[in-house]
């Protein structure tokens, strides 16, 4: 792997499914490679009841370099159930749960109907305002009625969130930014084939609002060299996400790294 950084960088990656079944056999080599390259801390994210469990049970297992998220993917909303908002507001009340979510809406792959998704997403929004905790979103192909629900709960989500795994364009962009929340990029930004609008969109990213996170073990960088055989994301190529973005950017990588971290800490309330 070509290295991103000429000084090792205490980075945070601020998204990946560590909770994930690809994981089983090595997480503890994971979060040592991790370190290796300078990414010392990670929130996991939940996406159901079971892996927001999941996710915590790591956290109180390396909690110096661990925190996870509490929260419903749009894809498991039709599961949801009434009785599980107990449960989920247990979670998230921990303090080893620095977000709500991912929440959001998904009408790309429609595994949960829009009113389920809808219903899901606005339960969790009232959530996160009643613990004053950010939300961890997820959108895809559903911006309108996004937005539309964000307003209505936006003024009251005074601990802000981000809108996780940014593939839109500038228009998508600039309405989460005017609505104060970040901008998480992922290896997206580094596929030649799919990524490279984004690479100008984020151009016009304020350095103050962007954080770097790695979906692991989905989204391996097009641009890693040698890919690893397995083609599993990891949170150790946090660094080239860094490198590709900082390219397009004409940013300094250190610089930028060293930004994110500062982001990182400020909306999750987590510092090192």
């Amino acid at each position: 792997m070509e290295m991103a950084l000429s000084a090792p960088t205490d980075l945070i990656d601020i998204g990946l499914n560590l909770t994930h079944d690809s994981f089983d056999t090595d997480r503890d080599s994971v979060l040592a490679r991790a370190a290796e390259q300078g990414v010392h801390r990670m929130i996991v994210t939940g996406s159901d009841i079971a892996h927001s469990r999941r996710a915590l049970e790591l956290v109180a297992d390396v909690p110096a370099r661990l925190r996870s998220t509490a929260g419903v993917h749009p894809h498991h909303a039709s599961q949801f159930a009434a009785h599980d908002r107990n449960e989920l507001m247990a979670l998230v009340h921990d303090p080893g749960v620095v977000a709500v979510g991912e929440c959001g809406l998904d009408y790309f792959r429609n595994f949960s109907s829009h009113e389920d998704q809808e219903r899901v997403f606005r339960m969790q929004l009232e959530i996160a305002t009643s613990v004053n905790k950010p939300v961890f979103l997820h959108q895809r192909d559903a911006h309108e009625p996004f937005t539309a629900i964000l307003r209505d709960y936006i003024g009251a989500l005074s601990a802000g969130g981000v809108a996780h795994c940014f593939t839109a364009g500038r228009a998508e962009a600039g309405a989460y930014l005017d609505m104060g929340l970040y901008i998480g990029i992922t290896g997206w930004i580094c596929d030649e084939r799919r990524g490279m609008h984004l690479r100008e969109v984020a151009r016009y990213i304020p350095q103050d609002r962007l954080l770097i996170e790695t979906d692991a073990p989905y989204l391996l960088p097009r641009d890693l060299t040698p890919k690893p055989a397995s083609r599993r994301n990891e949170p150790c190529y946090l660094p080239r996400v860094l490198q590709t973005l900082a390219h397009c950017r004409s940013d300094n990588a250190a610089e930028l790294g060293r930004a994110t971290t500062e982001n990182a800490e400020r909306l999750f309330g987590w510092r090192g």
